[in-house]
């Protein structure tokens, strides 16, 4: 059945950001003692918002980090965007040629989005349908955001389709009674075990935007709008 409406995570599906910033935090946290590695913020971390997961932080480690290290983290990481930011392969000809409408939904701040888009060029493609977590009371793994961003739309969520790189973001989406395909294609899930938990199975997975537009080839024109 062909989606009424898309619903785009931001990192790690439309910018491959996920590695720069788990990398970032592994590195600014070791000054405090806690010790963690990519798999374990893949697993634990990833589509969540940035005080939820300071938050496990501090329970789980017994960690109390100082005011600033939010601003300061939040800073440096902003800094190796403009550095290092790069937008996933394919994602231009992925959304000049969907048929459908679509929307952005994700766990970043207001700021952070809007500067990742900017850096990547995908603000225009994005001009009035971006929602961040910010908007909702809980955010992922709840399904708040997905079905903020499908009333905000329009959509009935059954309708809606979700592509997201994260388990929390795959239960979010499942959680709203929205069909879930999971994005593999980022640097940060390389080399690491994709099976899903019991609890996060999504409808399909694909490993880049050419994949997924060749399993759905009735959702894209044939040729790129440039």
């Amino acid at each position: 059945m062909t989606p009424d409406l898309v619903i785009f995570d931001c990192d790690g599906v439309l910018i491959d950001s996920e590695v720069i910033s788990a990398r970032q935090l592994i590195e600014e946290l070791k000054g405090y003692g806690v010790e963690m590695d990519m798999a374990f913020v893949s697993r634990h971390f990833l589509g969540r918002s940035y005080p939820v997961v300071l938050k496990e932080v501090r329970e789980r480690w017994g960690v109390q980090l100082p005011d600033r290290f939010e601003a300061d983290y939040r800073a440096r990481l902003l800094a190796a965007f403009e550095r290092d930011l790069k937008v996933m392969p394919g994602v231009v000809d992925t959304l000049q040629s969907l048929r459908l409408p679509y929307c952005l939904a994700t766990s970043s701040s207001p700021e952070r989005m809007r500067r990742s888009l900017e850096i990547t060029g995908l603000s225009p493609l994005f001009d009035g349908r971006t929602f961040t977590a910010s908007e909702v009371s809980r955010g992922k793994p709840a399904p708040d955001l997905f079905l903020y961003a499908a009333a905000r739309m329009g959509a009935d969520p059954a309708a809606c389709v979700v592509i997201e790189d994260s388990l929390n973001g795959v239960r979010a989406g499942l959680a709203a009674g929205m069909r879930v395909w999971r994005f593999t294609g980022g640097s940060h899930l390389k080399g690491l075990d994709l099976t899903p938990p019991s609890d996060a199975i999504p409808e399909a997975s694909y490993d880049g935007f050419p994949a997924l537009r060749s399993a759905h080839p009735g959702m894209f024109a044939q040729e790129v709008v440039r």
